[in-house]
């Protein structure tokens, strides 16, 4: 039996203007950068997905990826080698031809594309120990929202909050989505389903954040069940959803928590019961847990299972959900108790969690499949 290991990290290596990340990585690096390297290495996983990962938004450039990755990530004793990378592009901080409100003057970060200070901040990367086979690859970033049937469009008053041009030109992925295929051993494939969906949150009573994150989810809801994505166009103009019977693992940081949040919950809820899903995983005993999230009970009380949350608030909300078919034999959330914490990465010495900025607000999480 041979196990693959899945992951996906929100690494928090987003920063304030262009090009900072990559002359971080470059230069004398940082305490952040150094630790994010060695929790991966205490993990060590062979797919690894990482959220909020800033760079040039259409993805030209991956030199900083690949220094992360032979600098740091496959430094020392422990290190992980990641021969193969892919960068995603954005929408991130790019603007359309207007304002969102319709005006002609677009100002960042509120009328991006995707909310951002410029183009790539909050974007995301693919390191793998396998093939990509990013010829098959299939990116949703320019499919317009208004053309998913019945999307769930923000109103104020009776009305559409977006003007009819700007809904002409606004994408639903706030981000993008995409559909890696992976090469794995004795020819199989197993298709990266990623994303990271719109935060519920900075909104007024229209909800547009949480419209946009319930259908960011949709997307892959639809993708995923045969028929229900006739309607969905690439960028490179084919049509439909994945093909029956492939391997999938829909992962990511999906900002939606199905107990708790700002968000729609249906959608999260939605997707995690559907049976095209390992249930074990999604809804089961193999929901990845941690030590650490229990101990964040006194400190930040949520709704549901404390030991499920991936997020320093108290929410569930990266996750790495494979398909059916695949066997799923371990999981879990990186997230040490605090007397396990012996690197002070997780937790300060008053109980509260660590610093953003000495790791992520985020928790990495994982699963192991079997090939």
């Amino acid at each position: 039996m041979q196990k693959l290991r899945i992951a996906s990290f929100n690494v928090a290596l987003d920063r304030s203007f262009s090009g900072a990340l990559v002359d971080e990585i470059a230069g004398a690096g940082s305490v952040q950068l150094h630790n994010l390297a060695a929790m991966v290495q205490q993990v060590r996983p062979d797919i690894l997905l990482l959220n909020e990962f800033d760079h040039d938004g259409e993805a030209r450039q991956a030199d900083h990826l690949i220094t992360f990755a032979r600098k740091y990530l496959a430094a020392g004793e422990q290190g992980m080698d990641y021969p193969y990378y892919f960068l995603a592009p954005v929408n991130t901080g790019l603007t359309g031809p207007k304002a969102l409100n319709g005006s002609d003057a677009p100002v960042l970060p509120q009328d991006g594309l995707g909310f951002g200070a410029f183009h790539g901040q909050y974007g995301f990367a693919v390191l793998s120990r396998f093939p990509l086979d990013t010829d098959k690859l299939r990116s949703f970033r320019r499919f317009l929202w208004k053309d998913m049937p019945s999307a769930r469009l923000p109103a104020l008053n009776g009305q559409s909050y977006y003007p009819p041009d700007v809904l002409a030109f606004l994408p639903l992925s706030s981000k993008n989505h995409i559909d890696l295929p992976v090469c794995l051993p004795h020819g199989r494939r197993l298709h990266l389903l990623a994303s990271h969906p719109a935060p519920p949150i900075d909104e007024g009573p229209e909800r547009r954040n949480s419209c946009r994150n319930h259908d960011e989810l949709r997307l892959w809801h639809d993708y995923i069940r045969p028929g229900r994505a006739d309607y969905l166009v690439d960028d490179k103009g084919s049509r439909g959803g994945l093909e029956a019977g492939a391997d999938f693992v829909i992962l990511g940081d999906l900002n939606a928590d199905p107990k708790d949040g700002n968000g729609f919950r249906r959608a999260i809820r939605s997707l995690l019961a559907d049976p095209g899903l390992n249930q074990e995983v999604s809804r089961g005993r193999l929901q990845p847990t941690s030590q650490g999230a229990r101990r964040l009970r006194p400190f930040e009380p949520r709704r549901g299972p404390a030991r499920l949350w991936t997020h320093v608030n108290g929410l569930r909300l990266d996750y790495v959900l494979p398909s059916a078919r695949l066997k799923a034999l371990a999981s879990g959330v990186h997230w040490p108790a605090p007397e396990q914490d012996e690197t002070g990465w997780f937790w300060r010495s008053n109980g509260r969690p660590a610093r953003r900025s000495l790791g992520s607000d985020h928790r990495l999480v994982w699963v192991d499949i079997m090939l």
